[in-house]
């Protein structure tokens, strides 16, 4: 299926530029080679994918979480700064990043912000009491502005879908969560795919999710699961994860699963436009 490119809505992708880092033990590198530091970098990858509107989040990934806060700022002025951008402010649920994360609360507000994004990757889990208040904080702040809690998933690490599962069972029946990656992982997809998703629709949560970096098999297996059951048409998002992603790939990918018929059009734009067309009011 060919997409047309002024039909592809972005649903997560990241801004800023990280330092070189140890990651494993080896040596300082920079594996995220599409890193953009600016927004006419963004602008330029934009226009250059034919991508009509995208959902931006600071680029994250070394243990350094200052660094990824102050690209928060950055981000909010990327979304007032072009209409085809949303922002989605960095949050964390650690206790030691309390004050940074108060303080990117206090942006929520802002034109352009429609989304928080949370990751236990650098630390805290889903079902620890010391990460209650600020996981609680942040998604009272959601429900307060209407925002999207973006979730990373990625099982083998701190945010396996297990335990983000508590997040969904706690938080998504009145504010709006985004599993990213799917579940990340064969595990995390089979667990979904396989009902968890769809019962979770089913009983009225408030759950989202995308591809971008799912193995093979999934992008086919959950369009045929929604083709099949009926619901989660409104549920499923194209995302790049651009730079730790491959636009032209995860396009391409996704393209095939869902097809150029109904499913097609909600995935690349309809919903996009549902969850995150606004913000700029």
């Amino acid at each position: 299926m060919a997409v047309p490119l002024r039909e592809v809505h972005d649903a997560h992708r990241h801004l800023g530029v990280l330092p070189a880092f140890g990651f494993y033990g080896g040596p300082p590198v920079t594996p995220d080679l599409g890193a953009r530091a600016t927004i006419a970098e963004l602008r330029a990858d934009l226009d250059r994918e034919g991508t009509a509107r995208t959902l931006v989040i600071p680029n994250y990934g070394v243990p350094d979480v200052g660094v990824t806060f102050g690209f928060n700022e950055l981000c909010l002025e990327a979304a007032q700064a072009d209409d085809r951008i949303r922002a989605g402010l960095w949050v964390s649920p650690r206790p030691a990043d309390a004050e940074l994360t108060q303080r990117a609360l206090s942006l929520a507000g802002e034109p352009g912000v429609v989304a928080l994004k949370l990751s236990f990757l650098l630390g805290g889990r889903a079902d620890a009491a010391e990460c209650a208040p600020q996981l609680d904080a942040i998604f009272a702040t959601a429900a307060a502005h209407d925002l999207v809690v973006h979730v990373h998933t990625s099982p083998g690490a701190a945010s396996d879908i297990d335990l983000i599962g508590l997040l969904v069972d706690r938080y998504a029946d009145n504010v709006r969560i985004h599993l990213v990656h799917l579940g990340g992982g064969v595990s995390g997809h089979i667990k979904l795919i396989g009902g968890r998703f769809f019962d979770w629709i089913a009983s009225g949560k408030r759950v989202y999710t995308d591809t971008s970096w799912a193995v093979g098999f999934a992008p086919r297996w959950l369009a045929a699961e929604i083709e099949r059951r009926g619901i989660g048409h409104d549920r499923l998002l194209f995302a790049s994860d651009e730079p730790w992603g491959d636009h032209p790939g995860e396009l391409a990918r996704l393209a095939a699963a869902v097809g150029d018929g109904e499913l097609g059009r909600r995935v690349f734009v309809d919903n996009f436009a549902s969850l995150y067309g606004s913000g700029m009011a």
